[in-house]
């Protein structure tokens, strides 16, 4: 049978097969400005950064012409790894394995109708989580598509299996904004070069990503010395924000509150009011009622917060307002099987929404999200346009958001953030510079699998952008802490890594060096937090802050993921629980979450400061509403909040102004309050 090509007015898309074209066209139509640019940039072989915004197809845009080149190779000679797909999250490891299905059964179908031979391409994912038998199966026989995680990517170089990537031709870093500000991006960087040192030919690397700026910095990021094509096809956000306060006074919130437009609340009985009592103090009283407005509004939608222990209590009381299971937490400190469960709960319609933090931030697809609400400022605007974006997840449609203020200094961070996020302007990204324990751990790593002399090693190094000023002074700085010659005698005690013949200038790991390399990878921290278990067998629920453990004891009820949990046993690693349904139980904390603010953003307020102090007084509510994207509750507090400041010091801090308070504390001793906009790095 001939085969039929349906018309396109996508001209990059004639670069595929038949098959691909003809599969679609006839499940998408047309492509979107991403997909259209970043074929004809990736079909030619080019190194390619793609910017563009949430749902427009970027993964398939970076996948599709991997497909299409996957089934038409019929060489089976050289078994191996072909495209290396390597994501942030493990979460979205699973989701991306998950939807590459579709692509690829559905050209296998296609071409079976036409006629056309083609091969079958297998996939496969290498994570933390992966068991022992089945990295050992992968090893043997490796899919076409591996889909991992940066530290696994580190762990696979530095052991046999990393033979089963000699044959890479592309590499997919997905969300790269997430790495690229970050030491764990710099190990990154040092990883891919490996690989390209490794591989016959050099591989063709993809990045990825919706909110990235500046573009020249993150492409030298992804590809160092490289040419990199950047396709820029981001454009405005389309973003509906509107930013809400439930109550005219917030230092003064009273329990029953003015409507705020969010649609009507279902009725709360009196046993769930009752309940609720205990939390009739503060601003809270008056938030979870709208929450629960919104979300009765709206089909699907995802509550953000910065926190695992806002996420799980704001849950918690949603819930018994709703008297039923409306909601689930979502957090890293649940398991992954368990938040599969929820996922699934929420696309099959079981739950309304979902209280979530960073977890669902990134591209794991949940469906038809409709709004998305963020409980206090996201704290970057990055961050914002990524969380709402997950509303209105397909190309063309806009993202409605919410943002309830915490508190009035978390209104004005607001305020300042929703301006920016409809503005676009969001905050640069900045890869640190020559890590000398990333440095250090990679090396190590390097050393461990073959012998290596130094110029070489320097060389490959600086290939990496992170590291590509790094001066061999430097380099033999690292080299001579790893070979045991320490700057003091008070690292004596610490046994050598390393062995370096000066002589010859060449290095080799010494016994024990790669069991260290094995034992820690990449540079996420240890945060000495609990497993916990259902059963002393069972499957993992979450984890749980050490303090919190040191804190309970045997039949303590818990709450974790929204569910209560008794706990049966504590042991040294792990607490072991059984479920308790319906019973009242203890909320978890974790500590160290709360994001620093960006140097932009800290710029941002005080410029937005500076210009409020120039307003006259009587106009200051409506140059407010004028604005920003707020009901009158929150211009009427914004305007009381700094006017009580200002009041108080005279000068708002800005970011031409910083102010300088003396006064005595309770016991009569004189402090010094320094009042910045800047954030934490100052």
């Amino acid at each position: 049978m001939a085969p039929t090509l349906l018309s396109s007015k996508s001209s990059s898309l004639s670069n595929f097969s038949v098959p691909t074209q003809l599969w679609f066209t006839t499940r998408f139509g047309t492509a979107t400005p991403v997909q259209n640019s970043g074929w004809t940039a990736i079909t030619k072989g080019e190194h390619s950064l793609l910017l563009a915004p949430t749902g427009s197809g970027k993964t398939l845009a970076a996948f599709l012409a991997c497909i299409d080149r996957l089934s038409q190779l019929h060489d089976t000679t050289s078994p191996g790894v072909r495209v290396l797909y390597i994501s942030p999250l493990k979460a979205l490891v699973h989701d991306i394995e998950y939807n590459l299905h579709q692509p690829i059964q559905g050209i296998a179908c296609v071409a079976e109708e036409q006629g056309i031979a083609t091969r079958s391409i297998s996939v496969d994912m290498r994570t933390g989580d992966t068991t022992q038998q089945e990295r050992r199966r992968q090893a043997r026989k490796p899919a076409d598509i591996l889909i991992t995680t940066p530290e696994s990517l580190f762990l696979i170089l530095g052991s046999a299996a990393r033979e089963t990537l000699r044959h890479v031709e592309t590499v997919i870093v997905d969300e790269i904004h997430v790495m690229a500000g970050t030491k764990r991006g710099v190990h990154l960087a040092l990883s891919l070069e490996r690989l390209s040192e490794l591989t016959k030919e050099e591989p063709q690397r993809i990045g990825l990503s919706a909110t990235q700026r500046p573009l020249e910095r993150i492409a030298r990021f992804l590809g160092g010395a490289r040419p990199v094509t950047i396709i820029d096809a981001s454009g405005p956000p389309q973003v509906d924000l509107k930013i809400l306060v439930p109550v005219a006074d917030m230092e003064n919130p009273t329990t029953v509150a003015a409507p705020v437009g969010l649609g009507q609340r279902q009725p709360v009985g009196g046993n769930s009011h009752q309940k609720h009592q205990k939390l009739q103090h503060g601003l809270w009283p008056t938030i979870f009622p709208r929450l629960l407005d919104a979300i009765n509004a709206h089909q699907t939608t995802i509550v953000f917060t910065n926190s695992r222990i806002l996420c799980e209590r704001i849950a918690q009381q949603l819930n018994e307002l709703a008297e039923g299971e409306l909601v689930r937490a979502h957090h890293g400190s649940i398991s992954h099987q368990q938040r599969a469960t929820i996922e699934g709960m929420l696309k099959a319609g079981q739950l309304r929404g979902l209280i979530a933090t960073s977890s669902l931030e990134l591209g794991i697809d949940m469906g038809a999200i409709d709004l998305v609400i963020l409980v206090e400022s996201p704290g970057s605007v990055a961050r914002g346009l990524q969380r709402v974006g997950r509303a209105g997840h397909r190309v063309g449609e806009t993202s409605e958001g919410h943002i309830f203020p915490k508190f009035r200094g978390d209104l004005l961070e607001c305020v300042v953030v929703a301006d920016k996020m409809l503005a676009g302007q969001i905050e640069s990204t900045r890869p640190p510079r020559n890590c000398l324990d990333v440095l250090a751990q990679q090396i190590i790593a390097m050393c461990s699998i073959e012998d290596w002399n130094v110029e070489p090693l320097l060389r490959l190094i600086k290939e990496a952008d992170p590291y590509s000023d790094l001066s061999r002074d430097l380099l033999d700085s690292v080299l001579d802490m790893l070979a045991g010659r320490y700057p003091s005698q008070e690292f004596a005690d610490l046994s050598p890594k390393l062995n370096w013949n000066r002589q010859t200038d060449c290095l080799s790991a010494r016994r024990g060096t790669r069991m260290l390399s094995v034992m820690n990878p990449g540079t996420i921290p240890d945060r000495g937090n609990y497993r916990v278990t259902l059963g002393s067998d069972g499957p993992r629920i979450g984890e749980l802050d050490e303090e919190m453990v040191h804190e309970s004891r045997r039949g303590d009820r818990i709450i974790l993921g929204a569910s209560t949990w008794q706990i049966e046993e504590i042991t040294r690693d792990r607490v072991i629980v059984s479920p308790a349904p319906g019973q009242p139980g203890r909320l978890p904390f974790w500590h160290g979450e709360r994001p620093g603010r960006p140097i932009e953003l800290g710029k941002a307020i005080g410029a937005f400061l500076r210009e409020f102090s120039e307003v006259p007084p009587s106009d200051e509510v409506d140059w407010l509403l004028r604005r920003s994207p707020m009901n009158a509750d929150a211009a009427t507090n914004l305007a009381r909040f700094l006017a009580e400041q200002k009041e108080a010091t005279e000068v708002l801090p800005t970011d031409r102004t910083i102010v300088i308070e003396r006064f005595r504390d309770e016991l009569g001793d004189w402090r010094v309050c320094l009042m910045t906009p800047f954030g934490s790095r100052v």
